[in-house]
């Protein structure tokens, strides 16, 4: 099909503070990325909350995930005028009749009894499929959206098969909409992993590196490569996406699951026509596994890649504005949400704020960048915190309990200082 020219991709004249700086005027790799990653220096009474990640200006750390609440124009306006940071659209492909999604598609994990309809939603599995609309319908959403919102950012999630042409024209017609970067879902844990799409390239590390190759050689707007975690070594795919010219890294998308089995009539959920498939599992409960694998990454991207401008956006499990300082403080830039707006609407991202805001008062941190990664250097191997604890241990046991002379009895304070030195 035929695509815009490269000269109708605008460098972008910002109508407000959050805009994007750099141009885009030729292929050339190098200038994917304008700015290193950082956040606001700017002193203010109230903590600010804006980051800079590749280039791109956000007023806020939170982003929209791929899924349902980018589905269509309409939803991601909502994120935009909620003051959502950035929004990433519904994974898109080139054809869209392949895609065909059933009814019901979730189901939840509730804090109790199995199959109970009380209790906190804690869990939320989904065997749901990218974008079933037409790939020409979205693209001109994210044209209007961007027309709309110069200011502020929009991503495009891609997914394709394993085919070079397929990526690329996939990459040229939507960067042409003006949209500001790409994330490209190497993840989806269900689908169509016969078709070599969404985790079946994530978790081949030698196709991860022949497929983004194929992207990062086209794409000239920064592309964030999103990993799954249904791996044994998240990092090795990690490294691979960077060394491969990825700017950032997404973690975590949801984790293969079967969410139950209904007692009553034995049947799986979610139940289609008495049947179902293994589906992807998010909401509260993935959290600390999510944390663990950003923290793994994390780890790799500063040691092996130092200080290159390179981000990794936090997904699982953000409910609150504690749950998104964990993954800051974890080294992530950004921080992703899905499951929580279905469950709590586009409004949740004030709430986030509001309480980040709290925790940075409490901490008097000014900006995202005075305790993004401050966490990391607490973790360590086990047989590291054997011997801190030994080395505890004897440095007490070392410390001499009571007078250290005869000379220092005191006629006031006999009966403490006899004391001072009993064992029971």
């Amino acid at each position: 099909m035929a695509s815009l020219s490269l000269t109708q991709i605008r460098s972008k004249n910002s109508l407000a503070d959050f805009a994007r700086p750099r141009p885009r005027t030729t292929w050339a790799r190098p200038n994917r990325v304008g700015l290193k990653v950082f956040a606001s220096s700017e002193a203010r009474a109230e903590p600010d909350l804006s980051v800079t990640v590749n280039g791109l200006r956000m007023p806020n750390p939170f982003v929209i995930g791929s899924g349902p609440p980018g589905t269509n124009y309409t939803v991601m306006k909502r994120a935009f005028d909620e003051g959502w940071g950035a929004v990433i659209a519904k994974t898109v492909s080139l054809d869209a009749a392949k895609v065909i999604n059933v009814t019901p598609r979730y189901a939840r994990l509730r804090a109790g009894a199995n199959g109970s309809t009380k209790g906190q939603i804690i869990g939320w599995e989904n065997i749901e499929l990218i974008s079933d609309r037409p790939l020409e319908t979205m693209l001109k959403e994210f044209k209007k959206l961007k027309e709309e919102y110069p200011d502020r950012i929009l991503i495009a999630s891609i997914m394709e098969e394993y085919d070079k042409a397929a990526w690329e024209e996939l990459i040229d017609r939507v960067e042409q909409t003006g949209i500001d970067a790409i994330e490209i879902n190497f993840s989806c844990p269900h689908g169509m992993p016969e078709r070599k799409m969404g985790a079946a390239v994530g978790q081949d590390c030698a196709l991860l590196e022949e497929v983004s190759g194929w992207i990062n050689a086209k794409a000239t707007v920064p592309v964030w490569a999103k990993m799954t975690p249904n791996i044994t070594d998240i990092t090795q795919p990690a490294r691979v996406a960077l060394t491969s010219g990825c700017e950032g890294i997404s973690a975590i998308n949801t984790i293969m699951s079967v969410m139950g089995i209904n007692l009553d009539n034995l049947r799986p959920e979610p139940c289609v026509e008495g049947y179902s498939t293994p589906g992807g599992y998010s909401s509260k409960a993935v959290h600390p596994i999510a944390l663990a694998k950003v923290m793994n990454i994390a780890k790799m991207m500063k040691s092996e890649f130092g200080d290159k401008d390179l981000s990794l956006s936090g997904i699982g499990g953000v409910e609150t504005g504690g749950d998104a300082a964990e993954f800051i403080l974890l080294g992530a830039n950004t921080v992703q949400v899905c499951t929580g707006v279905m469950m709590h609407g586009y409004g949740l991202v004030k709430k986030l704020s509001d309480e980040l805001k709290d925790f940075m008062k409490a901490h008097n941190f000014s900006s995202i960048e005075d305790f993004r990664g401050v966490s990391l250097q607490y973790f360590t191997t086990h047989t590291d915190l054997v011997q801190r604890q030994q080395e505890a241990i004897q440095q007490r046991k070392a410390i001499r309990r009571g007078l250290k002379s005869d000379k220092d009895w005191t006629g006031d304070g006999f009966v403490k200082e006899s004391e001072s030195m009993v064992s029971n």
